[in-house]
């Protein structure tokens, strides 16, 4: 993978100061994970993966602020504290499989791919998945598969997933979802309407298959769209 820390790396300082203000929101990280600190391991990939080389030239100067930047076609790229604190909460180890709904730009998908997951991500925009799929092997990440299709539905045929990370606003938790994550597997999932208050929902799915859901904090996301 590319070694984003590199000395010719012309964004390396504003990516510092971004895994610096993602670590200062203390307040809203111990309300979310019920301590003060986002996992050091989800910083420390943050503060590699180039996250300039996955958006569209044109706002590369705004690339490590945190917030949210358009990418085209009426979707954007989440604001960095929030990937970080979603990354957070699947709660994963090396060698996970993880499924991602919404691959957008690739940046959600490289930072678990830093973190040694294998990721299979569903887009619904060709062109997005197109150019996601081509910054992402440029950039050497081998493992991730990126496919066009209805994310609501999942990717049964790699089932079952360690943790499911949803990245556009569903109006309530896909059921097929739910069904591919495996037992004692993680679902993070923002959860509402484009015009009223979405909550990030965290879904646990224990041994036996009991899955329970806990409201972690108001977002706001793009819908998730298809044909269901």
């Amino acid at each position: 993978m590319i070694a984003a820390g590199a000395k010719s790396d012309p964004y390396a300082d504003e990516r510092a100061a971004m895994v610096e203000t993602i670590a200062a929101r203390s307040s809203s990280t111990s309300k979310a994970l019920g301590r003060d600190d986002i996992d050091p391991r989800v910083l420390r990939v943050m503060g590699k993966v180039p996250r300039h080389a996955l958006v569209p030239e044109d706002i590369r100067k705004a690339s490590y602020e945190n917030r949210p930047l358009p990418i085209g076609y009426g979707q954007t790229i989440s604001q960095p504290y929030i990937v970080a604190l979603m990354t957070d909460l699947l709660q994963l180890e090396p060698g996970d499989r993880v499924l991602e709904i919404g691959t957008g730009s690739g940046y959600q998908a490289a930072v678990l791919a830093e973190l040694g997951m294998q990721v299979y991500s569903i887009e619904i925009i060709e062109p997005l998945a197109e150019r996601a799929r081509k910054d992402l092997a440029a950039l050497g990440y081998g493992n991730i598969k990126v496919r066009v299709g209805d994310g609501y539905y999942g990717w049964e045929e790699e089932a079952p997933y360690d943790a499911i990370i949803v990245t556009a606003a569903a109006s309530h938790i896909p059921p097929p979802l739910i069904k591919q994550l495996r037992p004692g597997g993680h679902m993070i999932v923002p959860v509402g309407s484009r015009f009223l208050v979405q909550q990030l929902v965290l879904v646990d799915k224990n041994a036996g298959g009991e899955v329970t859901t806990r409201q972690v904090l108001p977002v706001t996301f793009v819908p998730l769209t298809g044909g269901h």
